[in-house]
């Protein structure tokens, strides 16, 4: 496989991860709305309508969107910088940043974060570990979700890598 085929494969998966989860912000925003006017149609009513499982989910789904959405942004170039240097370079000079960054920061980053992760979320998995809330979700699919986004986000690095290690323009 080619440096751009690989670039262009990953792009594409970030992309349709990205898209995954503008669907996941959607189910997000509908929980949080059945959630709230539960609550207060149970306030009227005097009785509790709601439940720990609709507030564990809402912040399942926002963390969901956020882990899993960062390769997508940082795809998209969207992510944040300190632009003040940044912005006035050419595409060489970003280029260059780029590289610099992805190779002393994001890389050893990424590793770090799946490495000291995986522990983690082996225990919550040997346990089938559950929320102590009553009525709580299970905690293991989400917690799965860390590791998994710093690979994502580690091979939207690699991808960067190599579009800024092969950038040919000249600005």
């Amino acid at each position: 496989m080619t440096q751009s085929r690989l670039i262009q494969f990953i792009h594409g998966l970030s992309s349709r991860i990205g898209q995954f989860c503008a669907y996941i912000v959607l189910l997000m925003t509908f929980v949080s709305a059945i959630n709230a006017i539960l609550r207060y149609v149970g306030k009227f009513l005097g009785t509790n309508l709601t439940s720990n499982a609709l507030v564990e989910a809402q912040w399942q789904l926002f963390a969901a969107s956020f882990l899993l959405g960062s390769a997508y942004v940082l795809s998209c170039d969207k992510h944040v910088r300190v632009d003040v240097w940044y912005g006035r370079q050419g595409v060489r000079g970003k280029a260059w940043i780029n590289i610099a960054g992805t190779l002393l920061f994001l890389i050893p980053f990424c590793l770090f974060g799946m490495w000291s992760s995986w522990d983690y979320v082996l225990n919550s998995w040997s346990r089938w570990e559950v929320s102590n809330s009553s009525g709580g979700l299970p905690l293991y699919p989400i917690k799965t979700l860390i590791p998994v986004s710093f690979f994502l986000l580690l091979l939207q690095g690699i991808a960067l890598l190599l579009s800024s290690l092969f950038s040919k323009e000249e600005s």
